[in-house]
């Protein structure tokens, strides 16, 4: 078995906030901007689960125009598909049935001070993972049919021998509260890190290295600590 550690969601970097993080812990996962701009979700049309428009979450200066800007709302949690053709992500396609596919995303306070962090929002248990060409039309259609990536015929066409597809079993789930995974520290050399906190590095371990949550490569869990992941995201609410 497997676990597999996965930054999504919209941040500074892509999209230019963070996904708000209310003071009782739950939160709000903002899907990246559509650089395509052919989804017909936008920040403007769509509520969160606290049923404000994501616009909302925006600095005020930024609201109109970010209100026309279609979101990119991959993975999703309606039917639990994720999908990915970018190089770093290649390697998702060898997750198996029964794996677990973790999200975690940046947040910062909103309506009360907490600064940026990385936390847990969710989880695929994995049903199925491969390319797309993997995939028969039928169960494209049948399993696939919600993911941003198979939903707009130009991009599957343009993406397919590329494109990794992910679906998670129904006992996948968003999480209800954040769980904090990721802090920034500052370095001996100076540099400021994103690191898995000294708690979650004994479930998840350090990925072989000094544990850093830097950048949105997958962090495969090593083996010795997958069954104590699983258990602890199991548990999460």
């Amino acid at each position: 078995m497997n676990v597999v550690l996965l930054r999504v969601g919209i941040d500074t970097g892509c999209g230019g906030i963070h996904s708000p993080l209310f003071d009782d812990g739950t939160f709000e996962f903002v899907p990246i901007p559509d650089s395509k701009g052919l989804d017909e979700r936008t920040y403007g049309n769509s509520l969160g689960r606290k049923s404000r428009l994501f616009t909302e979450y925006f600095p005020t200066a930024r609201q109109k125009r970010m209100a026309l800007q279609a979101m990119h709302v991959d993975p999703e949690f309606e039917s639990f598909t994720y999908g990915d053709p970018t190089p770093p992500k290649r390697n998702l396609a060898q997750l198996q049935p029964g794996d677990l596919l973790v999200f975690y995303a940046g947040m910062r306070g909103w309506g009360h001070e907490c600064a940026p962090a990385l936390y847990l929002v969710g989880f695929f248990r994995v049903k199925l993972a491969g390319f797309a060409p993997s995939f028969s039309r039928k169960q494209l259609l049948r399993e696939f049919r919600l993911n941003y990536h198979v939903r707009h015929a130009t991009v599957f066409e343009m993406q397919r021998e590329k494109l990794v597809l992910i679906k998670g079993e129904q006992t996948s789930r968003l999480f209800h509260r954040a769980h904090l995974i990721g802090e920034t520290v500052r370095r001996e050399d100076g540099s400021y890190w994103q690191m898995i906190t000294p708690r979650m590095s004994k479930v998840f371990g350090r990925f072989g290295g000094i544990g850093s949550l830097q950048r949105s490569t997958p962090r495969w869990v090593e083996d010795k600590l997958v069954s104590r992941a699983e258990k602890l995201v199991e548990s999460l609410s």
